[in-house]
């Protein structure tokens, strides 16, 4: 028998057996749904944390006075995912001070480097802001910078201008709105909020300009935002906070060498002497992302353990359906034989079979997974996320199992006796 015999043979066989064979390719989908599906949610969580936590730039870096965390969240009860694993003593003595005001503008002042500053501090995340009988819900949050706040924050001023020197040092009433409050209090066109006074808590701030959108992160929305100088913000909200220090370098190559002169120059503010550990920490946001991305690693791992418990179990239900279709095609097998059909022929048909089957099933659970791992990338409006390498490993993965599921029945029909197999009832 050539080779095309035998395929359509094959197909023919998986057409007569409708139900076993759905059965069977439902739960190969169901594994590789499962592993393909979560793979490319965690893909698409990758991009947002990309995309949230490298706003500065690979040139930047941020002088805290702890660890970062990340919240799943606008709450501050929610869940907290640490990224640092150091001990707990250490941890201790990182939150015991604060990065004051003075401190941030001191080292303003003396960083000589060739760099861009800014000093920053969170307000609050409870804020109500209201533009005559228009008022939004009390969650906006509020943050106060400098006039270099924006650029090292990856914001960009959608209509009307930005914080200037004169309204930092002043502290003066006015701030910048994020493009969801204006839309929010501004029906008419959000770009009626520039020169409007609004309130925020009921004082009183004229608008310099509305923020371009930069849609949602994790639970928020990063458009529900106010920035006002954090002089305004240490006088009007005073929220207890500690400041942080940015800081962006000209040149990428220039980063490593402006954080040692950070780092010097912020202990020299801090008082240590040179047998203490720094009580603060240098930060770069891409460093950020990317241990944000290995604790999503984890969840990989689990999403594998999970596809192969199911790949094993596809496995044997498919080698136990194929045992079915040897026992109920022997007469079949034994008149393939008697008109001059080989062993290698039979053995050839139950394992096309069986990859067959195995095949349609990945092919389904990829095409499911995609989709319902794409809805997370909905969630987190990123772009559509394929993960080419799971869907390419899928295939192989699912390849190798129809083989090893088929090869103990194709052998087993091979070695069928043709006499044997005609007489069998």
């Amino acid at each position: 028998m050539k080779f095309p015999d035998i395929l359509a043979l094959a197909f023919r066989s998986i057409r007569s057996n409708k139900l076993r064979t759905g059965i069977t390719v439902a739960i190969i989908a169901f594994g590789i749904m499962a592993l393909v599906g979560i793979v490319t949610a965690i893909k698409a969580m990758n991009q947002k944390f990309t995309e949230s936590f490298s706003t500065l730039g690979a040139n930047a870096f941020t002088i805290r006075y702890k660890e970062r965390t990340i919240r799943f969240g606008g709450d501050s009860r929610n869940a907290e995912i640490k990224l640092s694993k150091k001990s707990r003593k250490e941890k201790k003595s990182n939150l015991g001070k604060l990065i004051t005001k003075d401190e941030a503008e001191l080292f303003v002042k003396r960083f000589e480097f060739p760099s861009t500053k800014s000093v920053s501090i969170f307000g609050n995340r409870n804020n109500i802001v209201s533009y005559k009988t228009r008022k939004t819900s009390p969650n906006v949050m509020l943050f106060g910078g400098d006039e270099n706040y924006v650029q090292l924050n990856g914001f960009e001023i959608y209509v009307g201008r930005n914080l200037n020197k004169l309204d930092v040092q002043t502290g003066r009433n006015v701030c910048l709105i994020g493009y969801d409050v204006a839309k929010k209090l501004f029906k008419e066109g959000t770009e009626r909020a520039v020169n409007n006074v609004i309130r925020i808590n009921n004082i009183p701030y004229r608008v310099l300009g509305v923020l371009e959108t930069r849609g949602s992160s994790f639970g928020f929305s990063r458009d529900n935002v106010i920035i006002t100088s954090y002089e305004n913000v240490d006088r009007n909200f005073p929220s207890g906070f500690s400041f942080v220090i940015a800081v962006m370098t000209d040149d990428l190559r220039e980063v490593n060498d402006a954080m040692g002169q950070a780092e010097g120059t912020f202990r020299a503010i801090r008082k240590l002497n040179i047998i203490e550990d720094n009580n603060f920490v240098l930060d770069r946001s891409d460093s950020v992302a990317e241990r944000a991305m290995n604790i999503l690693g984890f969840f990989t791992l689990s999403v594998i353990l999970i596809g192969f418990i199911t790949l094993v179990g596809s496995a044997i239900a498919l080698m136990n359906i194929m045992l079915v279709s040897v026992s109920e095609r022997t007469r079949e097998v034994g008149l393939v034989k008697a008109i001059g059909g080989k062993s290698k022929a039979v053995r050839s048909q139950f394992l096309i079979e069986s990859v067959i089957i195995s095949l349609l099933g990945a092919i389904l659970g990829i095409v499911f997974g995609i989709f319902f791992g794409n809805l997370a990338a909905l969630v987190f409006k990123t772009g559509f996320v394929v993960p080419w390498n799971w869907v390419i490993l899928g295939i192989i993965i699912c390849s190798i199992v129809g083989l090893l599921a088929g090869l103990y029945p194709a052998f087993k029909a091979g070695r069928l006796n043709p006499i044997e197999a005609l007489r069998y009832e």
